[in-house]
């Protein structure tokens, strides 16, 4: 039962690939091109933020009005901060309010564009997270590789093996 384990395979990235393990192909260019993108699509957002906000009945500066901007406001940064720590915690830490954050992520889109974008300066967002992971069980796979390797071969033909005590 000789079985064969084979060398991990890196988990791909949206937009990446697995090209985030030895940064080939184009990498930085495609974060460059993919944060700058992030950039653009939060700037149009906000755009049309603002012309539903003049074209609302809301827009005449009532406290209506004020709330709608404070939620925006506090929904955009809330989002910004879960979306930039999810990119680095790791997948097995689960939080139990993921489902309950999806509508504050939703109202504040602005927050999840610009988290991407900033997390694209250092890195391809969940690059960091993947990387422990597949660094891991690398290591796993090289030490189980490693120890079959000692295994390998007949333990009789071995030096010193045997019963202790008996002399050949």
């Amino acid at each position: 039962m000789s079985e064969k384990r084979e060398r991990p395979e890196p988990e791909p990235i949206r937009f990446y690939g697995t090209t985030w393990v030895d940064h080939s192909g184009g990498y930085r260019l495609r974060r460059a091109g993919l944060g700058l993108g992030a950039l653009l699509l939060a700037a149009g957002g906000a755009y049309v933020l603002r012309l539903v906000y003049e074209g609302s009945t809301f827009g005449d500066g009532g406290v209506v009005g004020v709330l709608l901007v404070v939620v925006l406001g506090l929904s955009s940064s809330m989002a910004f901060s879960r979306t930039f720590t999810d990119y680095t915690r790791d997948p097995d830490d689960v939080r139990s309010d993921d489902a309950a954050m999806r509508p504050i992520k939703i109202v504040g889109f602005l927050g999840v564009l610009l988290a991407y974008a900033a997390r694209s300066l250092v890195e391809a967002p969940g690059e960091k997270r993947l990387r422990a992971g597949y660094d891991r069980a690398v290591a796993r796979y090289e030490r189980r590789d490693a120890a079959r390797a000692a295994r390998r071969g007949n333990p009789a033909a071995r030096r010193g093996s045997g019963r202790p005590g008996r002399k050949r």
